[in-house]
């Protein structure tokens, strides 16, 4: 892949043991757990990782901020929610953390189902809760661009505000980039216009290549104001030394996951939102799509990007990912549990094939 391509992690940022099959211990989600994880990345050839949110779920803020104190190139893509944070609260902490951790800082957007009354947020329809995503992103970035700022919209609004520190421009970026996800028509024209990354699940190339034409045109009838929207991919990959041992572990896995139960395995307030249930209908199409695009999963719980695998040698899912690559995907965030074991793993032998020349 090209040198523009980036390649991230995920970190599982749980209160409870065993997300997806991971092994269960006491200290999962203890600093010197997580801080393993986050050193195992920089050693391996990593960019950094996501580390989700969700009521209910630690503070994702505070353990990106942990961890970025802990390492030294390790960047957290932080996800967070309008309603949770207020865009000034949040620019601040951003421009805080970006400044001490020099420029380390990536966040992730997200609108989709949450227990919001348990933190005293509200939303209504559709349009009205995208209606807020679009204020907030469009706000934050203001807010680091700008001095003085004064706004006054329909759900958020500012007044003779400058955020401090001031976010310093690093290796072209002029501020944190902001990742953006969602499926739904309302998702689709807010990212268009406002996101810097639109991330999509491990659909079949098809389906990806038709979003981000679509997501192009979008961005033209908005007469989007900033830089061309980029693209990526969160998927799990699945990987073995070879073809044989990947689809055989691969599918003893879901068998053990159609045994226990989809509970251990999924979130289940993702299931109501657009782009979960796209990846749920493609097992109607067939257990694998375009050669390695593992549906099954999905049938007995997945959830998110833990719905569909790509699975094969470390040559195959290269291969794959290429293939998202050539239509226009250069953010990728891959994972697969024991994710310590994983992150090793897919970091020596998967990770050099990306970094081929095309």
């Amino acid at each position: 892949m090209t040198k523009q391509s980036e390649f991230l992690w995920y970190i599982p940022n749980q209160v409870v043991a065993g997300h997806r099959g991971e092994p269960v211990s006491g200290d999962h989600n203890s600093l010197d757990t997580l801080t393993e994880h986050a050193k195992a990345l920089e050693q391996h050839g990593w960019r950094g990782a996501l580390l989700g949110a969700g009521w209910g779920r630690p503070d994702t803020f505070t353990v990106a901020t942990a961890l970025a104190a802990r390492t030294t190139s390790f960047e957290p893509l932080i996800a967070v929610r309008p309603g949770y944070w207020r865009p000034a609260n949040l620019a601040s902490a951003v421009a805080t953390l970006d400044h001490l951790s020099g420029g380390r800082v990536r966040l992730n957007i997200v609108s989709g189902q949450d227990t919001i009354t348990a933190y005293g947020d509200q939303e209504g329809d559709q349009a009205e809760r995208y209606g807020r995503t679009q204020e907030f992103m469009r706000l934050i970035r203001r807010l680091w661009t700008e001095d003085n700022v004064t706004f006054k919209g329909q759900h958020y609004w500012v007044e003779n505000s400058t955020v401090t520190p001031r976010i310093a421009e690093r290796e072209n970026r002029i501020h944190p980039k902001l990742y953006f996800g969602g499926a739904s028509a309302a998702a689709e024209r807010v990212s268009a216009s406002e996101a810097d990354i639109q991330l999509f699940w491990g659909e079949p190339l098809e389906g990806v290549a038709a979003r981000i034409d679509r997501l192009k045109q979008l961005s033209k009838a908005q007469d989007r104001d900033l830089p061309p929207l980029e693209f990526g991919l969160r998927v799990t990959t699945f990987v073995r030394d070879t073809t044989e041992q990947a689809w055989a572990d691969a599918e003893a896995k879901v068998a053990e996951m159609a045994r226990i139960g989809k509970d251990d395995y999924v979130d289940e307030r993702r299931v109501q939102a657009v782009g979960q249930q796209r990846l749920y209908d493609l097992a109607a199409k067939g257990d694998v799509l375009d050669e390695n695009l593992y549906t099954a999963p999905g049938r007995y719980g997945g959830g998110g990007a833990g719905t569909t695998w790509l699975v094969g040698s470390p040559a195959d899912v290269a291969r794959s990912l290429k293939r998202y690559r050539d239509l226009g995907v250069t953010h990728f965030v891959l994972s697969d549990t024991p994710y310590l074991r994983e992150i090793s793993r897919q970091g020596d032998q998967l990770l050099p094939l990306l970094r081929e020349p095309a």
